[in-house]
């Protein structure tokens, strides 16, 4: 009783927001009869430029949920922001599915569908345009959109790697 009250504990310490993207049903066809099983998919960020996606799997929805929101936390990236927005427009991509990410102004808000609205909230962007072009699949698309979003680079990071000053760009 006291493990599960010290995990509630650090659970609730933690300021992370969660967001519960996909759950599919696996059935597998065994000699008895059908094995089900659930997977979800969950996006974990702390809204301040970090996030992390998880895959669960179990026998029950809201283990697999657990199991995911455990595989997250522990893939949790450091994202490149500029103020509510991202840097510059980039295409993130994974497997067949593709995510346009472009930046917008202040007061744009997040105009996004899906995986990638859940993906782009738990990171913190308050403004941005996107298209997912490709795949549809939720699992590609939340994956696309985090590769696009950790190979983005602020004005400064950039002169740093060049060994110039940002005025110099």
């Amino acid at each position: 009783m006291a493990k599960r009250e010290d995990r509630q504990q650090r659970e609730q310490s933690d300021d992370l927001t969660r967001k519960l993207i996909a759950i599919n049903r696996v059935t597998k066809v065994v000699k008895g009869g059908r094995n089900m099983r659930f997977s979800a998919l969950v996006v974990v960020g702390d809204e301040k430029g970090s996030v992390g996606l998880g895959m669960g799997k179990a026998a029950e929805v809201p283990e697999a949920i657990e199991k995911a929101v455990q595989i997250a936390k522990r893939n949790m990236k450091l994202i490149s922001l500029k103020d509510s927005t991202i840097p510059h427009q980039i295409k993130g991509k994974f497997g067949r599915g593709q995510v346009l990410l472009i930046p917008a102004e202040a007061g744009t808000g997040v105009i996004a569908g899906g995986p990638v609205r859940a993906v782009l909230e738990a990171v913190g962007i308050k403004d941005i345009r996107t298209k997912s072009l490709g795949s549809n699949n939720p699992i590609n698309c939340a994956k696309a959109t985090i590769e696009g979003l950790m190979e983005l680079r602020t004005a400064e990071q950039i002169a740093t790697m060049r060994g110039k000053s940002v005025e110099e760009l």
